[in-house]
Formats: structure tokens, C-alpha cells, sequence
């Protein structure tokens, strides 16, 4: 059900948090990994050896995906170990948090490149190199659709992330493509730390949750896990959102 042996899995963001809960995940159950990184090399070194203890092929490639040369020289390595790809992760993000007045076009663009149009040069690259059957994710989260206090370009930016995720699914699924988002909810990781009330916000969603506890990384590994099995099948162009039912309080 879950045997995901001979397939390749590329997670951007791989070394750390959420990122790094995926690709455990898949190794867990036999999938080769990629994991990209951009500046924490000895987390990448530690997350591909935590991986290979699994038994299977791990590779560390340092990539900015918000540039196109990065993603460019990234996939030339890829092709260069592996003969296909069976699934793409879009799981890097970054962003600054700053009230609306705040911001300027840089941050606006910054937010944009990574969270949403990596996702686009990613699928460029990584579709020629897919077969019927293959998956692609993106990582979004609530803030998508909720306005998050201090959230705002990176709030756009993942609601953008998503019409392009609904896009790709209407182009890619003739190709037999899934392309699906998963959209989180708090997860206390250290992009959380860099929230200036992180504390409130963990609270009220304790609070909020009606499971009672916080959703972790590898919750969200374990509904990537299931995107990639023959279970998902048919769930295609979707936002589905794991967060313990906090969505629903509203």
C-alpha cells in the first residue's frame, strides 16, 4: 500500500522541520530522496545520513529554488544520478512578517518567488522527467485563506501557491499527474520562532484545536506519505488541510 520502492522523491527544504518529516517519511518506505537545502549544511549532512540508515539513495543538492539558475543547475545534477523523478515536494518557503505599512516591493517579491513561482520552474523541470502515476506537492498553510496578523506577502503568497497548484492539476492531469496541496496548520518549528508572538499563537491554537494538541511535522509527512500511495488515486487539484480541525472553529 505504501511501498514506494524504485521511486525518486525531490523535497525542497528537506533538511530541517517539515521538510526534513517528509523525507524521513518516504525513506521509511523505500523511496530514494533528494533533499534540498539552502544555507544549513550540516542539517542536510544529518538529515541524508538519517536517511540512508533507511537503505536507501540519498542526495543533498544546495539550491535556491526562488532562482531559476539554482533550480536550473539543480536539476542537472539530478539527471545526472537518477533516471526519473516519481515525486516533487514544493516545501521551501521563507517571507518577512511585517505589518501591511511595512512592506515594500522586495518583500513582496521575495515571498513571491519562493513560496509560489518555485513551485512553477520545479514543475517545469521535473514533469519531463515524470511518468503517469507521479505525484507533485506543495506545502502551503492556513494563512492562505485567514488573514494571520504581520502575515500578509507570505499569506499571499501561499494563496497563490494554491491557484497554481489547481492550474498544474487541470494541465498535468491528462499526463495521469496528481498535483495537490497540503496546507498546515501551527506547527512549532523554527519558521514559527521567527513569529514575534509565537507563544500567543501556539496557545490559542491549543485552545482553538479540538484534538487538543499541535499539528507536528511528521503529521504532515504522514498525509504526504498518503498522496503518494494508490489511495489517493483520485483526490487530484486539491487543498487538503491537516491541523487537528482548527480550520473549523472559525
Amino acid at each position: 500500500m505504501f511501498d514506494l520502492k524504485g521511486k525518486v522523491a525531490l523535497i525542497t527544504g528537506g533538511s530541517r522541520g517539515i521538510g526534513r518529516a517528509i523525507a524521513l517519511r518516504l525513506a521509511e518506505n523505500g523511496a530514494d530522496v533528494i533533499v534540498n537545502y539552502v544555507r544549513h549544511r550540516r542539517d542536510a549532512r544529518e538529515t541524508v545520513a538519517a536517511i540512508e540508515r533507511h537503505g536507501v539513495r540519498c542526495l543533498a543538492v544546495k539550491a535556491n529554488v526562488s532562482r531559476e539558475e539554482d533550480v536550473i543547475r539543480m536539476f542537472g545534477e539530478i539527471r545526472e544520478n537518477y533516471a526519473q523523478l516519481d515525486i516533487l515536494v514544493s516545501n521551501a518557503a521563507s517571507g518577512v512578517l511585517k505589518p501591511v505599512m511595512e512592506l515594500t516591493t522586495r518583500h513582496w517579491n521575495w515571498a513571491m518567488d519562493i513560496n509560489a513561482r518555485a513551485l512553477l520552474c520545479l514543475a517545469q523541470h521535473a514533469v519531463p522527467m515524470m511518468s503517469p502515476g507521479s505525484r507533485i506537492m506543495a506545502v502551503s498553510s492556513l494563512g492562505a485563506v485567514r488573514a494571520v496578523p504581520n502575515y500578509t506577502v507570505v499569506g499571499a503568497s501561499k494563496a497563490a501557491l494554491e491557484s497554481l497548484v489547481r492550474h498544474l492539476a487541470v494541465e498535468l492531469g491528462p499526463r495521469g499527474i496528481l498535483v495537490n496541496t497540503i496546507s498546515a496548520g501551527v506547527v512549532d518549528t523554527d519558521a514559527l520562532k521567527k513569529f514575534p508572538n509565537r507563544d500567543e499563537i501556539i496557545n490559542v491554537s491549543l485552545e482553538r484545536t479540538p484534538l487538543g494538541r499541535l499539528t507536528t511535522p511528521g503529521d504532515v509527512a504522514d498525509l504526504a506519505l498518503f498522496l503518494c500511495s494508490d489511495l489517493s488515486a483520485m483526490i487530484h487539484g486539491q487543498v487538503i488541510v491537516v491541523d487537528g480541525g482548527y480550520a473549523i472553529k472559525g
